[in-house]
């Protein structure tokens, strides 16, 4: 029931998900991104980036679309710094007024992922593209390295890459890193990769530590999320989205 493939904006993704009837709850696992999101039945939202795993369930048969922007384009395309959404799930037209929205809505309800496509690649031109600090960013710490190099690499004060980080990711680049490095760790266990190898792989100090790591970020531990049902309910791999979720979307 749940399906996504590559948007038109670069590092972006497009998903659909329909919630069955007897859907269980969802288990959306923190990814550094923002979602715009349009519901059959919830109309237009916004899903910030969270810090843990959210549990959501869409209502039967409600249709969700999402376009899960890269970590760091959120800013961009919303207009305000992504720790003001910081775990939070909030009306688009709270951000963007009841006109400009009520357009967006009619194109929605007839072809919504175009629409979301469209409307954000719009925005990104008017502001001149997304922070190129976020896209660097995010590259150094997803392939393991430590803020302090990061910090370094970008000629940055550590104080002032935390301050740049939670407007450009929702929260400070420790934070973020820890959600990366779980998502390449389940990534490589999905795999076949064992365990003890992913901690090791992924920079986890042993296999106590990743299974610990995980928990607290998803809320159980690493072998509960390495058969991931795709679909509106069940759990729901890092970075994807599903019904009523969007980066953990829902009430």
């Amino acid at each position: 029931m749940y399906r996504e493939r590559p948007a038109r904006l670069a590092g972006a993704v497009l998903w659909t998900s329909t919630a069955p009837a007897d859907a269980d709850p969802t288990r959306v696992l923190p990814d550094g991104c923002l979602d715009l999101l349009w519901s059959s039945r919830a109309g237009l939202l916004v899903a910030g980036p969270d810090r843990r795993a959210q549990l959501s369930a869409g209502g039967s048969g409600e249709r969700w679309v999402g376009l899960r922007l890269p970590p760091g384009a959120g800013p961009a395309v919303f207009g305000l710094p992504a720790d003001a959404l910081r775990d939070r799930r909030v009306p688009l037209a709270d951000l963007w007024g009841d006109r400009a929205v009520a357009e967006l809505a009619e194109r929605a309800a007839r072809a919504p992922g175009e629409a979301l496509e469209s409307v954000a690649l719009a925005r990104l031109r008017r502001v001149g593209g997304v922070d190129p600090l976020g896209v660097r960013v995010a590259a150094r710490l997803r392939a393991g390295a430590t803020v302090a190099a990061t910090a370094a690499e970008e000629g940055l004060d550590p104080r002032v890459l935390h301050r740049r980080c939670r407007a450009l990711f929702g929260y400070g680049p420790k934070t973020l890193a820890r959600i990366l490095r779980m998502q390449r760790a389940l990534a490589l266990a999905r795999a076949g990769t064992p365990l003890a190898e992913v901690a090791v792989r992924s920079g986890y100090a042993d296999q106590a530590h990743l299974t610990r790591d995980v928990r607290d970020l998803a809320g159980v531990p690493p072998t509960a999320l390495l058969s991931p049902v795709r679909s509106a309910g069940g759990v729901v791999s890092p970075g994807q989205s599903a019904g009523g979720a969007g980066s953990g979307s829902g009430a």
